[in-house]
């Protein structure tokens, strides 16, 4: 289990991002507190995993324990939650090494792809001594592609995670619900994504005709 610590000073945010957390298999709640002297006591206590942190906090910086973290040389893995949108700060969470940043508020379903993103990098990075430059290529494109050529309504975050789920899975085929319920995300959208993946020529879609009832549309990938 991947265990993670949450920052934050708003008890209501606090309390969403840990029932949000508690929503997505594979991670579970180290500690969650609300300034960063509490942080780093119980960082030093046990190193968590991950860390879900806020920037704006009463009278503190976030990205001042940011900094600690490095400053200490720990393996901790940051994803930055903040209502800044200003490119410096932007600029400088990524500077110091965080892993993803999260503009408030924010939908569960982003909330997810970006758990779900981190915990398929972990996994690899602990299961393996070596990766080969292919496996690399997907966790360093997973932020710069799929975005620009987008049509509108898709992104890229829910975009890698129902294809990471596809191709991980190696499903012999598939329909919209297996994946709907797999990922948490509504199947509509799934559907958008597929249509958009079967144009890219990375799934197909076929009608499979049972004997009793509607027709049902599945998929698998080329």
């Amino acid at each position: 289990m991947i265990e993670v610590m949450i920052v934050e000073d708003d008890p209501l945010v606090m309390e969403i991002n840990s029932k949000f957390l508690k929503r997505i298999e594979g991670f579970i709640l180290y500690k969650a507190v609300s300034n960063l002297n509490d942080a780093k006591k119980f960082i030093l206590i046990k190193k968590p995993d991950l860390i879900l942190l806020d920037v704006y906090l009463p009278k503190e910086n976030g990205i001042d324990l940011l900094k600690w973290i490095r400053r200490q040389e720990l393996d901790i893995d940051i994803i930055l939650i903040t209502a800044d949108k200003t490119i410096e700060r932007v600029q400088e969470a990524f500077r110091y090494g965080v892993v993803d940043y999260l503009i408030k508020p924010f939908s569960f379903e982003r909330f997810k792809e970006s758990l779900i993103q981190f915990k398929d990098r972990y996994n690899q990075f602990n299961e393996n001594n070596i990766i080969e430059q292919e496996e690399l290529d997907k966790f360093i494109s997973s932020s710069t592609t799929y975005q620009s050529d987008f049509p509108k309504g898709l992104n890229k975050y829910t975009y890698r995670a129902i294809l990471n789920e596809i191709e991980k899975s190696n499903y012999r085929d598939f329909t919209v619900e297996i994946l709907a319920e797999k990922l948490g995300i509504a199947k509509t959208t799934i559907r958008r994504y597929l249509e958009y993946m079967q144009k890219e020529n990375k799934v197909e879609k076929f009608i499979e005709y049972g004997k009793v009832g509607r027709p049902q549309y599945k998929y698998y990938k080329l």
